[in-house]
């Protein structure tokens, strides 16, 4: 396999057990090692591990394109298939989005379809499709 860079997160999670159904079952992640404390999961390709610890109530946003974006958050870029695929299947399961699926900066560089949701423990996760790849780092 080549050395291609990789990223890898942690996220607090107060339930593994429901970071479990979440990210394996919901999102569809492939689970990795694991521990009572820990679950490592793959997230297309980059390392993503939830650890067990205490939930964190604040909460701050952002004003950006006239929706409040939680910060922080991660998230992933798709191809626009895959998230349209992912927003069909997020609202079937009855997801509540902190931010609905929507085009953003439609016409203007950058243009993307986004969506905002929490995990279980409040986690906010961002997935986004750009109409055009060559445009993620526009100004």
């Amino acid at each position: 396999m080549p050395n291609i860079p990789r990223f890898h997160l942690a996220m607090p999670v107060d339930d593994l057990d429901a970071a479990r159904r979440f990210y394996g079952e919901t999102l569809g992640l492939e689970q990795g090692r694991s521990s009572d404390t820990w679950i490592d999961w793959n997230l297309h390709g980059h390392q993503f591990v939830t650890h067990l610890a205490p939930r964190r109530t604040e909460r701050v946003s952002n004003p950006v394109d006239g929706h409040d974006v939680p910060v922080p958050h991660f998230g992933l870029v798709l191809e626009v298939e895959e998230f349209q695929a992912l927003a069909a299947k997020l609202t079937e399961a009855g997801t509540r989005f902190v931010i609905e699926p929507y085009v953003r900066f439609k016409g203007e560089a950058g243009e993307q379809w986004t969506m905002f949701l929490l995990d279980p423990a409040g986690n906010a996760l961002e997935f986004k499709a750009f109409a055009d790849d060559a445009q993620v780092f526009a100004v």
